[in-house]
C-alpha cells in the first residue's frame, strides 16, 4: 500500500518577491504562520509560487529554504515538474537530496505531449525520485490533460502516489477515482471544489485560499473527515465569494496582493504578470475582512 503524503489542506504557498529577488524574511514568517495555524503540508514552487519565473538558482534555494524552515513539522512538497523532462529529472533529484517529502510534477506545458508521452515522461522522473511523486493536472494552464486511463496506468508505478486534480471536470475526477481505487490519492486543485472531490474519496486540497486562511481550510477538510458534513459544506459555500475573488485575475496575482495586505511581503509579481487591478483588490480586501482578517 502506498503511503499518503498528507491528509487535509496543503498550502500552495506564494513566493514573496521584490525588485531584489526572493524575500526570504517574509517567506520564513509566512511558513511559520502557516504551521502555527495548523496547515497540513506546504507546497513550495508551484504555480502559486511563481515557479515559472524563478531562476534555476532561486527555485532550488526556495525548495531548500522551505525544507529547512519547516524542519519536519509538516511535509514539504516541492514543485519540480517542467516541459523539459531532463530538467524535471535534475530538479527532482535536487529536491529529494535536500529533503523534500514529495515532489509535484506538472504536466509538460506548451509541448502538448500525447498520453504516451505523458506516461513515459512521468515514469522516468518517478524512477529516479527518492520521494513520492504527485502528478499535477491543470490543462487550463498547460494545454495538456491527463486522461483517466492514463492516470490508471501511472497509478501502477510504485512511486507515483497521488494527483493534484485541477481540471475542474468532476466527471473526469470521478472516473479517475473509479479506475484507480486507492492506488492514487486525489487532491483537489481548485478551492471551489474541495467538498465534491472529498466526497469522491479525495484526501484533501492543495490550496490557494489557505495562504490567507490556513486554519479554516484545514478545518473544512477535517470536518468532512470527522463526519461533520454540514459544517464542512457551510464552510465551502461561505468562503466561495472569497475564493472567486482570489481567482478574479490569474493566480497568483490576487493572492499575492492578499498576502501583502497581511504583511507577508510586497505586492510584487514578475512580468508577464502584473499587480491586481484596484477595483478587484478593493473587493477582495472587503471579503477578507468579512472572513475575519485584519487588512
Amino acid at each position: 500500500m502506498k503511503k499518503t503524503v498528507f491528509t487535509g489542506a496543503a498550502t500552495a504557498i506564494v513566493t514573496p518577491l521584490n525588485e531584489n529577488g526572493v524575500d526570504y524574511e517574509s517567506f520564513g514568517r509566512l511558513i511559520e504562520w502557516q504551521i502555527a495555524e495548523g496547515i497540513d503540508a506546504i507546497v513550495a514552487c508551484g504555480t502559486t509560487g511563481e515557479a515559472s519565473t524563478l531562476t534555476d538558482e532561486e527555485h532550488r534555494e526556495c525548495i531548500k529554504f522551505a525544507v529547512e524552515k519547516t524542519a519536519g513539522r509538516v511535509p514539504v512538497i516541492a514543485g519540480t515538474g517542467s516541459n523539459d523532462t531532463d530538467y524535471a529529472i535534475d530538479l527532482t533529484k535536487y529536491a529529494c537530496e535536500v529533503g523534500a517529502d514529495a515532489v509535484l510534477l506538472v504536466t509538460p506545458y506548451y509541448n502538448k505531449a500525447t498520453q504516451k508521452g505523458l506516461i513515459k515522461s512521468f515514469e522516468v522522473v518517478a524512477d529516479i525520485a527518492t520521494a513520492p511523486c504527485i502528478l499535477y493536472n491543470v490543462p487550463s494552464r498547460t494545454g495538456c490533460n491527463i486522461m483517466p486511463k492514463t492516470m490508471a496506468e501511472l497509478s501502477e508505478h510504485p512511486n507515483i502516489v497521488a494527483v493534484k486534480e485541477a481540471s475542474g471536470n468532476l466527471s473526469q475526477i470521478a472516473e479517475i477515482a473509479a479506475l484507480t481505487r486507492g492506488k492514487l490519492d486525489i487532491y483537489s486543485g481548485n478551492d471551489d471544489q474541495v467538498l465534491p472531490i472529498l466526497s469522491l474519496g479525495g484526501k484533501g486540497v492543495i490550496s490557494v485560499l489557505s495562504n490567507i486562511l490556513p486554519k479554516e481550510t484545514s478545518l473544512m477538510c477535517k470536518n468532512f473527515f470527522d463526519g461533520k458534513i454540514a459544517e464542512a459544506t457551510k464552510m465551502q459555500l461561505d468562503y466561495l465569494p472569497l475564493i472567486n475573488s482570489l481567482f478574479s485575475e490569474v493566480n497568483p496575482i490576487p493572492v499575492k496582493a492578499a498576502c501583502a495586505a497581511m504583511g507577508y511581503g510586497e505586492n510584487f509579481v514578475r512580468l508577464p504578470l502584473t499587480v491586481m487591478e484596484e477595483d478587484n483588490e478593493k473587493k477582495m480586501l472587503e471579503l477578507m475582512r468579512k472572513a475575519g482578517l485584519n487588512v
